[in-house]
């Protein structure tokens, strides 16, 4: 039986003015694969899957600034630091640092946002883009009713003013936490492996780590929405080929229509499926997310 993220070394490393945990491993001349995880997680939402792809890719697996042991910045005026903007920054900039100026990202829940914008802003780092359980973010505020409201209330409560979401949330982090991660269709917290569950505990505890999560959601419904606009105005659109994952248990395929929302923003061919899970895709189904990976990436 493998320990916890055997074979992977563990390091912070300095860059874009940030401080950002990663684990990197898996085969060392491998093609070189970022995987990126969401709220209210970490790194450690990509184990399972990281066993099952080690022996073929170069794993690179960060925690967001704002999230895990990664820096926690002030958010600023505008909530600029939390921009998908500046999370995409880091995440080429910490890629670059491990000498890969070209790769492959996969990205879950905000990972998949901050993924979107790294392949706008930097198309020429992004060799090949997965999504898994998002649709576009200004597709998402566009359509908003009722149903999505309910669904993914904590958009709205996230973005509150300073420091009500904070305050309410600090009251009980960890209550939270297991709610959030029990919910859109997972089926309680039999998904989650008791070293990652400790993992999410013990950072998400963190009141820093609250505020921060609060700045990413508050800069999703401002300054993202401004450069999200920006880029179909000047016509912007993924330039790499594109795989969507989303779970048949979950709000965005009861929702939207990834398929079609994504194919919109995207130049090359769109694949995707939906798989039997709910939000956690990584952890409810992490053989058939690692198989779409390597037959989407291949060798």
């Amino acid at each position: 039986m493998h320990g916890w993220f055997d074979g992977f070394k563990a390091a912070t490393h300095a860059v874009n003015g940030q401080h950002i945990f990663s684990r990197v491993g898996g085969r060392a001349d491998g093609p070189p694969l970022l995987l990126l995880h969401g709220f209210p997680q970490t790194h450690a939402i990509w184990h399972r899957v990281a066993r099952r792809l080690a022996d073929r890719y170069r794993l690179v697996m960060p925690d967001l600034r704002g999230y895990g042991d990664s820096s926690k910045p002030e958010g600023g005026a505008d909530h600029a630091q939390y921009s998908k903007r500046a999370m995409a920054q880091d995440m080429v900039e910490l890629m670059r640092s491990l000498g890969h100026a070209r790769f492959a990202v996969c990205g879950h829940d905000r990972g998949g946002r901050v993924a979107h914008r790294l392949a706008l802003d930097h198309p020429a780092a992004v060799q090949a883009l997965a999504l898994v359980d998002i649709a576009p973010t200004l597709d998402m505020y566009e359509a908003t009713d009722m149903a999505f409201a309910r669904a993914y209330y904590h958009w709205f409560h996230l973005i509150q003013p300073e420091p009500l979401p904070e305050r309410m949330i600090g009251g009980d982090p960890l209550g939270y936490l297991h709610w959030k991660l029990g919910g859109w269709g997972a089926g309680g917290l039999a998904h989650v492996e008791p070293q990652a569950l400790a993992d999410f505990e013990r950072c998400f505890a963190d009141p820093a780590a609250i505020h921060a999560t609060c700045e990413d959601y508050r800069a999703s419904a401002g300054i993202d929405l401004v450069h999200d606009r920006a880029s179909r105005a000047a016509g912007e659109k993924i330039a790499c080929e594109l795989l969507l994952l989303w779970g048949e248990r979950g709000v965005v395929h009861r929702l939207f229509d990834p398929m079609a929302l994504w194919q919109a923003q995207c130049s090359r061919a769109v694949r995707g499926e939906a798989l039997p899970a709910g939000h956690f895709i990584p952890e409810e189904v992490p053989d058939r997310v690692a198989d779409a990976l390597a037959a989407f990436l291949g060798d």
